[in-house]
Order: structure tokens, then sequence, then C-alpha cells
């Protein structure tokens, strides 16, 4: 009888569907932070256009963003069991 109670108490604040989201949310963020780095110049008296390409300005942040929402969903998202 002990067991069950001890059982009960070990349970994970989350269920299986809530740590695929997490774990997908970090890849997105992971993926978004790569995409944003790069584009600068060793020597600062030449510019570098490669800093204003769409990678940067548009992609990069829709992903990080992404993830956050992910993010905040894999928390919120509770099962209907």
């Amino acid at each position: 009888m002990e067991n069950n109670e001890e059982k009960k108490d070990l349970q994970l604040p989350f269920g299986t569907v809530n740590y695929i989201l997490m774990g997908a949310g970090i890849l997105l963020l992971a993926l978004g932070y790569i995409l944003l780095s790069g584009g600068g110049s060793d020597d600062p008296n030449v510019f570098n256009p490669a800093m204003f390409n769409s990678r940067r300005l548009v992609w990069a942040p829709i992903l990080i963003v992404l993830g956050f929402v992910v993010e905040i969903v894999a928390i919120m998202y509770k099962s209907k069991k």
C-alpha cells in the first residue's frame, strides 16, 4: 500500500506531450539564435551588407518568437485525461 502512495508523490509535473512541446520550442529558439548570429566584419572600417539580409531581419526573429509561443503553450497545455 505504501508503494501506491509513493508513486503518487513522484509524479512529474507535466505530461509527455508537454515535454515534447518544450523540446520543440527549445529547438526553434536555438535555430533562431543560430540564424541571428554572424554578419559582422573583422575590420571596423569595412561595411558588411550581410548584416542586413532577410535571414537576420525576418527569419531569425520569427523563429525566436515562435519558439517562445511554443514554450508558453507547452507549459499551459493540460491533457484531457
